[in-house]
């Protein structure tokens, strides 16, 4: 399939309707036409039924992230409970779509995948050393998940950690979350993922001549009623992340439940 010079990609909306509803809308005001989902469209303890709804009425090439896996692979009583959230409000249409997308894209010069070309719940762009600490992933851990692609521009998601790497003649992007700008997780060790904002975030990518590059877009929305949502469902620090961007570690619940990527 051909792309335009110019598209936008989302990634990581995790069930936040309302953060869905203003990227789209920044999206539209700038006149971009089309957008690439990355996956992890519904985990959370926010709407994941009334994000079903938005995507429906605007199909777009989507690849399903790990998140989306555990819909579709596990019983509701083997979910984690942000998955089990959302499983108990999507309808089956919701879970059958699902199950018929594919877990990596190759779109013209553009690789799609959720998390790394081989695993759908693995860190690319960032990584965790033994004492839990994130930090940008170096040059071998990246070329690593580069060889085979032959497309210049590669499209990453998972950590929720915005960022654009260029290497040889790649560039790889992680357009960062739309909907869950903080996480906790267990995997390789405990550690928390704050992205510092509560905005919700995508990237923009356009090339002039051979080279592609990446732009990320933070949008300011009212993260009001989905830090609600999070409270009543007993997810303190869902609705800290959705507000500050950050977790505090009294807010934390036992570490590995939230949405991790």
């Amino acid at each position: 399939m051909p792309l335009p010079r110019r598209f936008a990609a989302i990634a990581d909306i995790h069930g936040n309707s309302d953060a869905l509803s203003a990227v789209l809308a920044c999206i539209d005001a700038m006149g971009i036409d089309l957008v690439v989902n990355l996956g992890d469209m519904f985990s959370g303890p926010l709407a994941a039924g009334e994000t079903w709804e938005i995507l429906r009425a605007r199909p777009m090439p989507t690849v399903r992230g790990n998140h989306d896996r555990y819909l579709i692979s596990q019983t509701p009583e083997e979910m984690g409970s942000s998955d089990r959230a959302a499983y108990d409000e999507l309808p089956p249409e919701a879970l059958d779509w699902l199950r018929g997308l594919p877990v990596t894209l190759e779109m013209d010069e553009t690789f799609l995948c959720h998390a790394t070309p081989g695993a759908d719940d693995r860190y690319w762009l960032h990584d965790v050393d033994a004492g839990g600490m994130v930090h940008p992933a170096g040059a071998a851990q990246i070329a690593r998940h580069l060889e085979g692609i032959a497309q210049p521009l590669v499209l990453c998601a998972h950590t929720h950690l915005p960022r654009v790497v260029s290497w040889q003649r790649h560039c790889v992007v992680n357009p960062g979350s739309v909907g869950c700008p903080g996480y906790t997780d267990i995997h390789p060790v405990p550690h928390v993922v704050e992205t510092g904002t509560p905005h919700a975030c995508f990237a923009v990518l356009e090339t002039e001549g051979a080279a592609w590059r990446g732009a990320h877009h933070h949008v300011p929305y009212d993260p009001a009623r989905m830090a609600q949502r999070a409270r009543s469902r007993g997810r303190a620090e869902w609705a800290e992340a959705l507000t500050t961007g950050w977790i505090s570690r009294e807010a934390a619940n036992p570490i590995g439940q939230t949405a991790g990527g």
